[in-house]
């Protein structure tokens, strides 16, 4: 078991994926991925692309080169020119230069407040990246971040109950959209009625009122859906989810999307 509390083995699936995915969406020439290790510092063996073999396995302390300065800003960093760039230290220029990687940009991958990994995308000439690149970058880290969170509360919620609870999460997912998809007014009340019977009817009135369209993101969101996914199922922009789901996380007085959940079936407003 790792230390972000599921199995190794599915952590670096997930890792390859998102690399693959993200390499696909931005033609990037090689995408790199970086666990963080018991000491804090990153292990890049996770590659998609071609490489010349010599960062496999390099060990990127806190604070140095590139992905060890993503760590400590928390957040993503593009060099148009790593061997040249004031913005970082050069203590693997040896290695960039042997793999022919010149411009590189890096995003963290955040689970409660703690980075956990770091992806990144790189091209063999000094340029620019473009938005478009950047933005890749960001959506499959924020994707990555997501995944873990879903399988390390699937991890946590081993048993026939958790299980249970799943499934009726996913059935009051299913009859708000039924809900919302009707005409007849007293059909959908009927189907509403149901779906509060789903909930906790044993719990005192909650502290908090969430909108309708709070509801359903955040029930999405524990199913694990990560915003884009939860955007197509509600027909909404991801901007517009990332707002909803903001609103959700400041009225429950949560830090995150797992503890948001963990506060609303606490409260009854999850099943």
């Amino acid at each position: 078991m790792s230390q972000r509390g599921m199995p190794e083995a599915s952590l670096a699936a997930r890792i390859d994926d998102t690399l693959h995915r993200f390499r696909g969406r931005s033609g990037v020439p090689l995408a790199i991925g970086a666990v963080v290790d018991a000491e804090r510092g990153l292990r890049l063996d996770h590659f998609a692309g071609r490489t010349a073999g010599v960062i496999d396995g390099v060990s990127v302390d806190v604070g140095h080169g590139l992905g060890g300065k993503v760590m400590t800003v928390n957040r993503p960093i593009v060099v148009d020119d790593y061997l040249r760039s004031p913005t970082i230290t050069h203590r693997y220029n040896a290695v960039i230069a042997a793999e022919r990687v010149r411009a590189m940009a890096a995003a963290p991958v955040i689970v409660d407040r703690r980075v956990v990994a770091v992806i990144y995308g790189a091209l063999r000439v000094a340029a620019p990246l473009g938005a478009r690149t950047l933005d890749a970058l960001t959506l499959e880290a924020r994707t990555l971040e997501h995944e873990i969170i879903a399988a390390r509360a699937s991890v946590a919620a081993d048993g026939a109950g958790d299980a249970l609870r799943v499934r009726v999460t996913e059935a009051y997912a299913q009859l708000r959209a039924l809900a919302r998809s009707v005409d007849d007014a007293a059909l959908a009340a009927s189907i509403t009625a149901i779906t509060d019977d789903l909930l906790d009817g044993a719990a005192a009135a909650p502290a908090v009122e969430l909108t309708g369209r709070e509801q359903d993101v955040l029930t999405l969101a524990a199913l694990g859906y990560s915003n884009p996914r939860i955007a197509d199922e509600l027909g909404i922009g991801v901007h517009t989810t990332k707002g909803y789901m903001k609103s959700v996380l400041r009225k429950l007085g949560a830090s995150g999307r797992l503890e948001a959940v963990v506060i609303a079936r606490r409260d009854g407003l999850l099943p």
